[in-house]
């Protein structure tokens, strides 16, 4: 049974209200046409590289390969999603085949060769693996974890098992471990982020999924829902913060004010989809209050869809594209807010929904050849041809459609 199956069993029991079936039916309907229809045919099996292995994921408009450095973030990214619909919608062995090469591309080339743990990862290589750059941080790590957990679960494989366990490790050790991570500023003022703590939940559910929970995988959830909670998520002044100081306090400078509304959202389903899973209702309301928080502090009330930053004083935001609106913003909204649905039956989230989905669509998607493009103006118009980057690829938006899809076929 898939994970969005297993949510929307428990969901059943908190569930006070819904739409109609025909309501729900029609929903399902879309997401699949725009999954199987629109944005798989758009990238495979072209974004699959024949000749180093791994995937070329730099697209413009046509789908036309504009750059072929490779994202490990992609690599393991595109991997996990390939396998995500081998292990639950269909056993097509393309779909295996073609994470396979992406898994064998991490293995051969990605890892840092004279990093101890073994499996410390590049950011960044060449078409055939040269390392162009490493990040201090540690999220392609996370990215293969997950990639690696669903090639067990489709295979069997305990290499895989043990590869993914030994990449959620180092991601963990590096993000949490004092010290670890090489700084990014001084110690004059220390800051704390969401990032890491939405990471290693999601991910941890994901290995839980795949490889079976255990008391490690829960504690980390644990300490993730709390730590989000306590000192991330603001009640008195209704937000998310994106930092905070160690203790929780709101830094008053441009980088510790700032918001991130996708961050926050797409937070917000990973605590409801925990809270859903346990069947506790605590982690659930933390998750409601996220989406509802943020939903009013990123929504564009004259142009529509979401902004990619705002100050939390509606000061001036110090980050540059922050009236631009990003795709992967609306891709995690529309799973946030028809999670929100399914799980309270309250209309105001279809309303959401239905708000980000038409304004994303209409906006995103491009019916000549397919997919979303990436990046709009604060207005909603095209700020470029990017469908595939560095940091776009075969993830936010097909796991959206995804999720979509499964929330309303099972309601």
């Amino acid at each position: 049974q898939s994970t969005w199956g297993h949510f929307a069993a428990l969901s059943l029991v908190i569930l006070m209200a819904g739409p109609g079936a025909l309501e729900l039916e029609d929903l399902e309907s879309f997401y699949r046409e725009r999954l199987f229809d629109d944005c798989v045919p758009f990238w495979f099996p072209s974004v699959v590289d024949e000749s180093h292995g791994g995937f070329l994921h730099q697209k413009a408009a046509n789908g036309d390969c504009f750059d072929t450095d490779k994202s490990v973030w992609a690599q393991g990214r595109i991997a996990w999603m390939l396998l995500t619909l081998y292990n639950f919608h269909e056993r097509k062995p393309e779909y295996l085949a073609w994470a396979e090469s992406g898994l064998r591309f991490i293995d051969a080339h990605c890892r840092v060769p004279d990093d101890a743990s073994a499996h410390r990862l590049f950011f960044h290589v060449t078409r055939d693996g040269r390392p162009i750059r490493k990040r201090r941080y540690a999220y392609s790590e996370s990215f293969a974890a997950i990639a690696f957990a669903a090639h067990a679960r489709a295979t069997g494989s305990a290499e895989s098992a043990a590869s993914a366990r030994a990449y959620f490790d180092l991601f963990l050790d590096i993000n949490f471990t004092p010290g670890r991570m090489p700084p990014k500023y001084e110690a004059t003022r220390p800051l704390i982020g969401i990032a890491p703590r939405m990471i290693a939940l999601v991910t941890a559910q994901e290995l839980a999924l795949n490889l079976g929970d255990d008391d490690g995988l829960r504690a980390w959830r644990d300490r993730c829902v709390r730590e989000i909670s306590e000192l991330f998520v603001k009640d008195d002044i209704r937000c998310v913060m994106e930092v905070v100081a160690p203790d929780g306090a709101v830094v008053d400078t441009t980088e510790g004010r700032q918001l991130n509304p996708g961050h926050a959202i797409e937070g917000g389903w990973f605590l409801l989809h925990e809270g859903a899973l346990r069947g506790d209702r605590a982690i659930i309301d933390v998750g409601l209050k996220m989406i509802d928080f943020m939903f009013e502090r990123g929504w564009d009330t004259e142009h529509g869809g979401l902004w990619y930053m705002r100050d939390v004083h509606g000061k001036p935001c110090g980050e540059l594209f922050a009236t631009t609106k990003l795709w992967w913003v609306h891709d995690e909204a529309l799973i946030a807010t028809l999670m929100a649905h399914r799980l309270t039956g309250d209309p105001k989230y279809l309303d959401m929904h239905t708000r980000v989905k038409d304004w994303a669509f209409a906006h995103f998607g491009d019916p000549l050849h397919g997919e979303w493009f990436g990046y709009l103006h604060y207005d909603g118009t095209k700020l470029n041809d990017v469908k595939g980057n560095m940091w776009k690829s075969f993830f936010h938006h097909p796991r959206a459609l995804w999720v979509c899809m499964r929330l309303a076929a099972n309601a």
